[in-house]
């Protein structure tokens, strides 16, 4: 039975990166063999990150490289679709291959529905509002990165869902060393420009920890970011530094209003954090609540109040940085690594294969 993979990204996007390229080599150890067809290219990711917006070009060369990967699909095949086959156009092509008898396994670590559903043009809401409820209909299996996703996924009828976060893989994510001897508190930030506008609500409470001057802000990966009264460095990200980048942090923040959108992220930042041995602050929004327990592994702040007082309290104790930051990496261990979750992403895989 032919197995194809249509991620969105290459490696060079966060979601598929840990979301399907990384369990590739599961796959393969499994005895499964596959062809893998991502949506957008590297360049393509590349000139949106750098100008905020993408090429019509490039989106129009995308869209017809899934449409002939799609139209293509043998009948019966298995398919793994990251989100949706193509954005912004309706479901049609998962109609098509449900109606060749292909079996689909759909992936969400986002909300993706909200794109759509709440939109503020009334036509996108009644044109796509119920289309990705619609593709996890379709489905055989949903694979949802938190409850919240599940949740949806259940109501809008799915088949089958299995609930698995975003993980880490241990090999590569090794402990932080000793703190920094500059004995300057570095308050870590790793994602995209998409994201780093979170920042910005949190901006007058980090301006307060930092403003001794024995403290200072890490942003890795957000592009340029006004953020008034705090001494910002921002760093490019790149696949093969950002671990190191992490590993310079005392502590890694992941800021979030409390949206439907929000709700929906699987606290991906949080584990990196995690998983490199350091504490965490976090807006107790969506799954932020289940990753950290608070006290625990790290403080969750409500409002600019806590979030100083978590991250002047770190500031001023390495020890208990030191504790916490072990609690998240025994949890990370225990359930936020692909040690664990690679062998249930296989049994999706097989089990949409009837087994084999």
């Amino acid at each position: 039975m032919p197995l194809l993979i249509f991620p969105k990204y290459t490696r060079a996007g966060a979601s598929s990166r840990y979301r399907s390229f990384q369990y590739l080599p599961a796959l393969e150890a499994a005895g499964l063999r596959f062809t893998v067809s991502p949506l957008f290219d590297a360049a393509y990711l590349a000139h949106k990150y750098a100008h905020g917006r993408a090429r019509i070009g490039d989106v129009l060369r995308a869209f017809a490289r899934r449409l002939w990967a799609v139209l293509t699909v043998p009948r019966a095949a298995v398919v793994v679709i990251e989100y949706e086959l193509l954005p912004w156009f309706p479901a049609v092509l998962e109609r098509w291959l449900a109606w060749r008898g292909c079996r689909m396994v759909v992936d969400y670590d986002d909300a993706l529905f909200h794109q759509y559903d709440t939109h503020p043009n009334p036509w996108v809401r009644r044109l796509l509002g119920r289309k990705i409820a619609t593709v996890m209909r379709l489905a055989h299996t949903v694979v949802a990165g938190n409850a919240y996703l599940a949740d949806y996924a259940r109501r809008a009828g799915a088949p089958r869902v299995a609930v698995i976060p975003t993980v880490i893989d241990l090999a590569r994510y090794p402990v932080k060393d000793a703190a920094d001897a500059s004995g300057v508190f570095t308050i870590g930030w790793i994602g995209s420009p998409s994201t780093a506008r979170y920042l910005r609500d949190i901006a007058p409470a980090l301006a307060q920890v930092c403003r001794d001057g024995r403290a200072r802000v890490r942003l890795v990966g957000s592009g340029p970011v006004d953020l008034p009264g705090v001494p910002v460095e921002v760093v490019a990200w790149r696949e093969e530094t950002e671990v190191d980048e992490i590993r310079g942090f005392d502590v890694g923040i992941m800021p979030l209003p409390d949206e439907p959108w929000a709700r929906g992220k699987c606290g991906f930042k949080l584990i990196q954090y995690m998983a490199c041995g350091l504490p965490v602050v976090a807006s107790p929004v969506g799954v932020n609540a289940e990753i950290v327990a608070d006290g625990g592994n790290g403080f969750l702040a409500r409002d600019g109040g806590e979030w100083v007082a978590a991250l002047a309290r770190l500031k001023g104790d390495a020890a208990l940085g030191g504790r916490l930051g072990k609690a998240g990496r025994r949890k990370v261990e225990a359930r936020y690594c692909l040690q664990v979750t690679g062998g249930r992403v296989v049994e999706v895989v097989r089990g949409a294969m009837g087994g084999r």
